[in-house]
């Protein structure tokens, strides 16, 4: 029967399949529009955009990913007039494999076949396909809550302008010539390959996981694992024989790898008589990534890197993974922080992140500097900004191991110090502290001399940061020390020293091996793959090394608690010992701490003392503290201001409240069962309750009609449906 064409989207059916993840295949579609001009649309709840998008990309046949094309959007209140179909935001979505690469009249051109092209939007190494494949989404003007998809029949075939399928396990030109013999390669088998083989793994590693990926697709054939051996072989020899010396001047290097990497550079400006040299690079899987663990969460910044060492120093932007590890979402080169440059490539950041989800943002920003421009992160990202203590605390620890001799004064002068960051709250006079700390330790030369010409004309500067900025945890710092110190191992590498002075060869190892070694951490993770680097990669934090010690190891001195002792995991006969505990200036006697590095043994006995009266807390509690004295020292007089902060206060004192009792909670169903829920009923009354007061009808589905909500002392009250 011959569908009837709609003319008003209010006769369209709402549509919300149950399951997780669904695709046009689930929905019935309706004509809509005139006998003239008509689409076919379905009209499903906005927040359910994002499953029907997985569901399509998940097609068996044809899986691929869609980038959106185009898209606009609307402020409600813009329009005095529209029609019901008018959108808040519009949104065009394309197969990943299209729309380009294929001729007028459909002929596929020759760089389909025989370009191995790492830099397409489809995630594969070969070109465009030419699939026209797409879709949009229009978020209605009248009605946010609620998405029109148009997908006409045609358009939703994987096929080029010719009707052939050009993509998936159909096409017989998956790859380069004779490729109707080659299986299709999903795209996360093939990052996968690159990084393996980036990163120097046997090749005959990378193809058995190779030949894995393949199967799931394909299945087990001799033929095509021949095939795919071929094919490892020659990726690896593409990238053996690849230099980061495009040409020998290095300023035209960059600029030619520029040219050629478009997709993963969000900003470049050369060198001029007026600007300095940046470049900003992020691949679109750290887009991904950024868009992922950035949304709502905390961006964090290990800055100045290489500034001796390097032709330009690193500065690298980092989000918080599923495991709290530090993940580098963008690089930025450069020897220019000047407000105006540092906005140029930050906004430009910015929008690329919300040109792939408009409503993108930032929690808090972590900064490790004291001289960052604070007020500009504040405008620019529109969040809150905290710092971290980890780069001071490291280049005290590596200076005082160097240039002190006897570690009982190493340890003695790194607690002193921390006395001195710990009085920031206590109204101590810091010139009189340094004062007498030089005093104290005047025969230490080395070391007084390094702190006089690097610390004491900036050391206010730092301790005022520290005094009025909230100070990020023990967790943060580890993470972020754990990244700086990967990118260490990586690019100050002995064989690679001639090169530091070349900007081509450290875009290079950054994009190659530091990007690989990332992407394929996350991959076994997530995958539940790679069994070893899952394990060095949970491992790749002293927090989460120091999860791995239990209570019983660690042992404290009773009578003053002036050491704490731990036992060595590996050999129980060994212990280290711990000096100053419960402090982040703790000094403990581990090669990996006296290399400067927040050790594991510290973090743990910090976690021991932390449930031990006594004990001072840390000091990003003793700073969470100050934030909510300031916010109840408002002035009395001043009544909207202390009703603002009594608001934000008690706000604050929620949402902790629930966070502790989600963490102490073994089932995750208790506190789901007791968090408030809303009800609107018929009449338009708002109730509000908790979800175990609700009582569902006898099919057991607390979302269908009947659903009864049972307050104390109230007669029992029919809801037509649960919000």
């Amino acid at each position: 029967m011959e569908m009837a064409i709609v003319e008003s989207i209010g006769k369209i059916p709402l549509q919300d399949p149950p399951e997780e993840e669904f695709s046009a295949a689930d929905l019935t579609w309706t004509k809509f529009g005139n006998a003239e001009h008509y689409d076919e649309v379905a009209l499903i709840p906005y927040d359910r955009v994002d499953a029907f998008i997985i569901g399509e990309c998940s097609n068996v046949l044809y899986p691929t990913r869609f980038h959106i094309e185009r898209g606009r959007k609307r402020t409600i209140g813009t329009l005095k007039e529209y029609k019901d179909d008018e959108y808040l935001e519009y949104r065009q979505y394309w197969c990943s494999f299209g729309p380009e690469n294929h001729g007028p009249d459909g002929e596929i051109l020759p760089s389909r076949r025989y370009r191995l092209n790492t830099r397409n939007r489809a995630a594969r190494p070969q070109s465009m396909r030419g699939c026209t494949c797409h879709f949009v989404v229009k978020r209605l003007y009248a009605r946010p809550s609620l998405a029109l998809i148009v997908y006409n029949e045609n358009e939703r075939r994987h096929v080029n302008t010719s009707g052939y399928i050009c993509h998936g396990p159909l096409d017989r030109d998956a790859i380069g010539p004779g490729a109707n013999k080659v299986p299709y390669i999903g795209p996360e088998t093939q990052q996968q390959t690159m990084a393996m083989i980036y990163l120097g793994i046997p090749e005959e590693n990378i193809l058995e996981k190779h030949i894995e990926g393949i199967e799931r697709y394909c299945g087990s054939n001799a033929k095509v694992n021949n095939l795919a051996s071929q094919h490892v072989h020659k990726l690896g020899m593409i990238i053996k024989r690849s230099s980061h010396e495009l040409d020998l001047d290095d300023q035209a290097s960059i600029r030619m790898w520029v040219e050629r990497n478009r997709k993963s550079v969000f900003f470049h400006q050369d060198t001029s008589e007026s600007d300095p040299f940046i470049l900003g690079i992020q691949t679109e899987w750290q887009l991904q990534q950024m868009v992922r663990f950035g949304h709502r969460s905390v961006i964090a910044a290990d800055s100045s890197f290489g500034v001796k060492r390097l032709k330009y120093p690193l500065f690298t932007l980092l989000v918080f993974d599923s495991r709290q590890h530090a993940l580098p979402v963008a690089w930025i080169i450069t020897r220019s922080f000047a407000k105006p440059d540092v906005t140029k490539w930050l906004k430009a950041l910015i929008d690329r992140a919300r040109s792939v989800e408009p409503g993108w943002k930032v929690s808090g920003f972590l900064i490790d500097d004291a001289a960052a421009d604070v007020d500009l992160l504040r405008d620019i990202f529109g969040c809150p900004v905290l710092f971290s203590l980890w780069r001071i605390r490291r280049s005290w620890l590596r200076n005082i191991v160097r240039k002190c001799n006897n570690i009982e004064v190493q340890r003695e002068v790194f607690k002193r110090l921390g006395e001195i960051v710990y009085s920031i709250w206590g109204g101590t006079n810091t010139s009189h502290a340094l004062e007498q700390f030089m005093l104290d330790f005047v025969d230490q030369t080395d070391f007084l001399e390094y702190f006089r010409v690097s610390w004491v004309p900036k050391i206010e500067m730092w301790l005022s940061t520290m005094r009025n900025f909230p100070l990020a945890s023990q967790e943060a710092s580890g993470a972020l020390e754990a990244y700086h110190v990967k990118l260490k191992a990586k690019l100050f590498d002995d064989s690679h020293l001639g090169a530091l002075q070349r900007v081509d060869w450290l875009v290079h190892k950054l994009t190659t091996e530091l990007h690989s070694s990332y992407l394929l951490d996350r991959f076994a993770d997530e995958s539940d793959s790679f069994q070893n680097v899952k394990e060095g990669y949970i491992a790749s934090t002293s927090w989460h090394r120091a999860l791995q010690i239990p209570d019983s190891a660690v042992t404290l001195d009773d009578k003053d608690r002036l050491f704490a002792k731990v036992v060595s995991q590996k050999d129980s006969s060994s212990t280290h010992i711990v000096w100053n505990p419960g402090s982040e200036f703790s000094f403990c006697d581990c090669s990996w701490s006296l290399q400067g590095n927040l050790c594991k043994h510290v973090i743990k006995v910090n976690m021991i003392c932390e449930n031990l009266q006594g004990c001072q807390p840390s000091m990003s509690f003793r700073s969470f503290e100050e934030v909510l004295m300031d916010l109840w020292r408002k002035p009395v007089d001043d009544s909207i201001a202390l009703d603002v902060s009594l608001a934000w206060t008690h706000q604050m004192l929620d949402q902790i409240q629930k966070l502790v009792e989600l963490n102490n909670c073994t089932d995750i169903g208790t506190v789901v069962n007791n968090m408030p829920l809303k009800w609107v009923s018929k009449k338009g009354r708002t109730y509000i309750g908790k979800r175990s007061s609700i009582s569902a009808t006898p099919s057991g589905n607390p979302n269908t009609k009947g659903v009864v909500l049972h307050k104390k002392n109230r007669k029992r009250k029919r809801l037509s449906r649960l919000r």
